[in-house]
């Protein structure tokens, strides 16, 4: 495959008719015929009714998957939105669906990259939340109290969350490298009884001393009744092998559907974090859904997907456990000590399922990696990616340079939901470019200016029928109006997600990035994801940020384009006029930069997202320390350069 040749829309991957018939959707969609009279021919027909008859689905989602629940429920759902209640009077706990096997196969796989393994199977992870629970009632956690994490993607961690779930505790994290500002930004909030924490963590091959940062937050919390450490500590905490040192036999509380479980966090980049709360119900059936239905996982698997505790992509991955799937978890970096260390743990595991992010997937294509030289692969049947759009030469990457047999799931959703609206489907085939289906039960449509659906134009993305798993609120918002304010003040009763969206005629999507740093220019609009592909597609170029200052009523802002050039690159004039003539061609003649810069680094949050707003709001004068917080970047000096730009710019 010429990966060059690649372009939006290329067939790239069909499932064969065993690998259809053998999915777990299919199996489903045989057992909502025989159960419920309802045929299905093809996934189209499938998501047709997902979404005509959101009731009848969602209980089938409940019956085929046999959640263990308590409390009847009145109605599947009461009302709409952004008002909608699902499954009023039902009760259930997220833990004891996750723990309902209690066998000697493996539960979790745990690598790092200093070299730690951990395996465990479902009776001692058991065993292990049982410890942890008995621990956690004896410091005096109970129903609705909040526990919080500062702490890397580890075992303890994981055990923790399912202690707290089953007590009907609130649980919340952050990973160790956020920065004390912004932790105590999230926690405060939510004023934690109990805090798991570490006083070092290592990460590309350095250990980080975090005793200090610890100290801080401690201070920054009031709230604290004890702080339970992963480590030796001292006479003021509580150490991890004295909170377990115990059992008690393992219960379950039984909560209300919508109580909540956990509590994730907008980026904060541009203010206060949103406090997001995901209740018990919602996200146990949505995540059965998207990961059984439409990402093919059951008991047989081992799914992996890189993330750290400070990204929903952490949550996702849990969710394996509803399955009786093995879940990997990894603590440390991604590249350390090379970029091939991850795809080297896919053999080693015989992982089936390896998730990602697309910048990750860009950067071993920009270094020329081939991972399948140096590994078989035979487990792997699926790649799962997110965190930002993949490009259509991305995909043939994958194809080229890891494996040409396997599902490659690009998926967008977001931290709001905790999974994905845009989904991979095991029973269609992969298209460049181009995310494979909407989810089953999620009423995507893409909305012009006129607020009407559209198909084959770009437009915003928005949800017209709610989800189980939307927010059940914003903690400590007693109004509602932050969360109202949130999604669905552009259209009211439909949800606003904030990307640019096309649905095509084939159903499939494409996400081109995200609304409020759209490329408005002379009445042409195009998203960011469309500008990098074009500038990053140049060899010299090794990362790129673009932003338009101007507005929709503004034709006086500029368009700017900063470059991360290769090692030996120069921006000199033929670099320069190359990039503009690529722009001018694959784009438009009115995307072609006012301002092209160098730079060392495209500021990203911890989670790979590039920073396009708080940039655009620096050239315009904003200051800075109130744009972004500091602690919320991967590099916390990413911001200095466009700073001294944007001074001089001014001043000039």
């Amino acid at each position: 495959m010429n990966i060059a040749s690649v372009h939006e829309g290329d067939l790239l991957w069909t499932p064969s008719r065993e690998q259809r018939e053998a999915s777990r959707l299919a199996h489903y969609l045989r057992w909502l015929k025989r159960e419920r009279g309802i045929d299905c021919a093809d996934y189209a027909a499938a998501h047709a009714f997902s979404v005509r008859d959101l009731p009848g689905f969602w209980q089938s989602v409940w019956d085929y998957f046999e959640v263990i629940g308590h409390g009847r429920a009145r109605t599947v759902l009461e009302g709409a939105m952004p008002h909608a209640r699902w499954f009023p009077g039902a009760t259930l706990n997220y833990a004891e669906n996750a723990l309902r096997r209690r066998d000697a196969h493996t539960a979790v796989i745990f690598r790092s990259e200093s070299g730690e393994r951990l395996e465990l199977s479902y009776a001692e992870l058991a065993e292990r939340v049982a410890r942890a629970r008995a621990g956690l009632v004896r410091l005096g956690v109970g129903l609705g109290d909040r526990v919080a994490a500062f702490a890397p993607n580890r075992p303890e961690t994981l055990i923790a969350f399912l202690a707290a779930a089953s007590l009907g505790a609130v649980f919340s994290s952050c990973s160790p490298e956020f920065g004390v500002g912004s932790v105590l930004d999230r926690f405060r909030q939510i004023e934690p009884k109990v805090l798991l924490a570490v006083d070092n963590y290592v990460y590309g091959g350095k250990r980080f001393d975090r005793r200090a940062e610890l100290e801080a937050i401690r201070a920054g919390l009031p709230s604290l009744g004890a702080i339970v450490l992963l480590g030796e500590g001292d006479e003021s905490v509580v150490r991890w092998d004295e909170l377990t040192a115990s059992s008690a036999p393992l219960a379950f509380e039984a909560v209300p559907f919508e109580h909540p479980l956990w509590i994730l966090y907008s980026s904060g980049t541009t203010g206060l974090p949103k406090p997001i709360v995901h209740g018990h119900g919602g996200i146990l059936l949505e995540h059965l859904k998207a990961l059984a239905l439409h990402s093919d996982l059951g008991e047989k698997d081992r799914f992996f997907w890189f993330s750290t505790t400070g990204w929903m992509m952490w949550n996702y991955l849990v969710g394996g456990l509803l399955l009786g799937s093995t879940i990997v978890l990894y603590d440390g970096s991604p590249v350390h000590p090379d970029l091939g260390a991850l795809f080297r743990m896919i053999d080693e595991e015989q992982l089936t399922y390896f998730g990602t992010s697309a910048p990750f997937l860009l950067a071993c294509q920009k270094q020329g990696l081939s991972p399948k030289q140096h590994a078989r692969f035979d487990s792997l049947r699926a790649l799962g990616t997110t965190g930002a759009p993949l490009p259509a030469q991305g995909f043939g990457w994958v194809y080229e340079s890891i494996k040409n047999d396997l599902l490659l799931g690009s998926v967008s959703g977001g931290t709001d939901v905790c999974t994905a609206f845009l989904l991979s489907c095991p029973l269609l085939p992969v298209h460049a470019g181009e995310l494979q289906c909407r989810g089953l039960g999620a009423k995507i449509e893409a909305f012009d200016d006129a607020g009407k659906p559209v198909t084959g134009v770009v437009g915003e993305l928005v949800l017209t029928e709610p989800m189980p798993s939307m927010p059940t609120c914003f903690w400590n918002d007693p109004d509602d109006r932050r969360r109202i304010d949130s999604y669905f003040s552009t259209y009211p009763g439909v949800w606003r997600h904030g990307d640019w969206l096309k649905l095509t005629e084939r159903g499939t999507a494409v996400i081109y990035g995200r609304s409020d740093a759209t490329l408005n220019r002379g009445g042409v609009r195009m998203g960011t994801s469309e500008f990098y592909r074009v500038v990053e597609g140049i060899p010299e170029i090794a990362d790129s940020l673009v932003v338009d200052t101007g507005g929709p009523e503004d034709a006086n802002g500029s368009l700017w384009l900063f470059v991360v050039l290769r090692e030996g690159a120069v921006l000199d004039a033929e670099l320069t006029q190359r990039l503009k003539a690529a722009i001018r061609s694959e784009l438009s003649p009115r995307h072609v930069p006012d301002q092209i810069r160098k730079v060392p680094v495209v500021p990203r949050t911890l989670n790979g997202k590039k920073l396009e707003i708080p940039v655009k709001r620096i050239l315009l004068g904003q200051d800075p320390a109130k744009v972004a917080s500091k602690d919320t970047l991967a590099d916390p000096k990413a911001l200095e350069p466009y700073v001294a730009i944007a001074r001089a710019e001014l001043t000039a």
